[in-house]
């Protein structure tokens, strides 16, 4: 995990294809060594969750190389590498297991984003009749001390087709149903952080199930 750090402080720092191409070498062993921390990983979940066992680990992985055709940034490369654990696929809109590798910004997240609109508000729709369901798994003690937040983005306001008045409406702002917990550096550099990860997402599961429950009949 070292040598997979140090390389991406190094491509954030020199993000050229000149520097990249001196430097392939320490490119590929680094993504070979997250190929395997991803397989791994995989293999881990699916202890839990039957339906990721035995994923082929490329359907799984992000490309390196960034697309800049519509970005102000035009860097070639990412700063970060990620797998996104699903098994129906990384643009399904069920949801899956995402493990974000990137110096100062690690992290293990679940659920689902990008949701079309007619899906995200069927999701919602089921917190909002099945509320007290939702509230037992978001607002478990444990659960709510890792994951506190629900959603990368949120509304303002209640969205629209629901009540005003609905008493918990922070579980139907969010834009998408996601929950995180960050990875320190030295999480990643400690011995074991591979159970203790795994560990994070079997926590994640049931608000995983309960989304994709809404999700998968619209698959």
């Amino acid at each position: 995990m070292k040598d997979i750090l140090d390389f991406l402080k190094d491509i954030a720092a020199h993000n050229d294809r000149e520097w990249f191409h001196a430097h392939r070498d320490r490119f590929d062993a680094a993504y070979a060594r997250f190929t395997a921390v991803a397989t791994d990983m995989i293999a881990r979940i699916g202890r839990f969750d039957p339906a990721v066992a035995g994923l082929p680990v490329k359907t799984t992985l992000y490309r390196f190389y960034r697309d800049t055709r519509f970005s102000p940034d035009k860097s070639p490369y990412k700063r970060h590498f990620g797998c996104y654990i699903n098994p129906r696929g990384k643009k399904s809109p069920h949801g899956g297991y995402y493990l974000h590798i990137e110096p100062g910004h690690s992290l293990v997240a679940c659920g689902a984003y990008c949701l079309p609109p007619a899906i995200l508000r069927a999701v919602r729709r089921t917190v909002a009749d099945r509320t007290d369901e939702f509230r037992a798994i978001v607002e478990a003690p444990r659960f709510a001390s890792l994951f506190p937040t629900i959603g990368m983005e949120r509304l303002k306001t209640v969205p629209a087709g629901f009540p005003r008045d609905f008493p918990f409406p922070q579980y139907l702002r969010p834009k998408d149903y996601s929950v995180w917990h960050d990875l320190p550096d030295a999480f990643l550099l400690s011995t074991g952080w591979e159970d203790r990860a795994a560990a994070l997402f079997r926590e994640m599961k049931p608000f995983l199930d309960f989304v994709n429950d809404t999700i998968d009949d619209y698959l």
